[in-house]
């Protein structure tokens, strides 16, 4: 069933945070097709979202994630530019999600560059070493696929966001998202994971 113009503009605006005459326009741009739409509409959204993204974030949540038999918990901080988003329910439900997101993947950091990089160097020269027979720039892409790999099982923003029913948006994707619907710049700046176990000292011995 074909979207009303209204619905269609309600749609656009509630995915990425445009105004209603700009949502009003891309719509006019594509004729109607709601879908050419949505995908124009998202490259502004997250056009705006770079521009956002170098705000200062002082404000924010702390949301935590405790699961069901209490023997695993996350905590998170998630920040934004005021309070008032701070308080708002798409905010805090992002918040919740990415407590839930941390409990299921249990990643080792934030952002990539909280590696070790002299360990994320020696393993790309070590992938690029087993690349026997291709071409520089086809080797070159062979180790970026695997770094994508070591990457995604390591890094919170690199990975595939637990909720996101196409399993394709990573934990980054969805606050830029978020960062265009709000109006403010989102960001992550800690988090702990704690599971029953995990902490304990070792017996002391006889």
């Amino acid at each position: 069933m074909a979207l009303s113009n209204a619905e269609a503009v309600k749609q656009l605006r509630e995915l990425t945070g445009l105004g209603m005459m700009e949502c009003k326009k891309i719509l006019a741009e594509f004729n109607g097709d709601f879908e050419k739409a949505k995908a124009e509409a998202a490259k502004r959204g997250l056009a705006k979202a770079g521009k956002l993204s170098g705000r200062a974030t002082s404000e924010g949540v702390i949301e935590t994630y405790i699961h069901f038999d209490g023997k695993l918990g996350v905590m998170v901080e998630l920040n934004c530019n005021t309070d008032f988003v701070a308080r708002n329910e798409d905010f805090r439900a992002l918040a919740k999600g990415i407590a839930l997101h941390i409990a299921a993947l249990n990643p080792e950091v934030i952002r990539r560059d909280q590696l070790d990089q002299k360990l994320v160097a020696d393993i790309k020269t070590h992938h690029m070493s087993e690349i026997k027979g291709k071409p520089p720039e086809v080797a070159e892409k062979i180790a970026e696929g695997k770094m994508k790999t070591y990457f995604e099982e390591r890094v919170l923003l690199d990975q595939i966001y637990v909720k996101d029913e196409s399993k394709k948006k990573t934990v980054q994707q969805v606050i830029e998202e978020h960062i265009a619907k709000l109006g403010e710049n989102v960001t992550i700046s800690r988090f702990a994971r704690f599971k029953v176990g995990e902490g304990s000292a070792p017996a002391a011995e006889a």
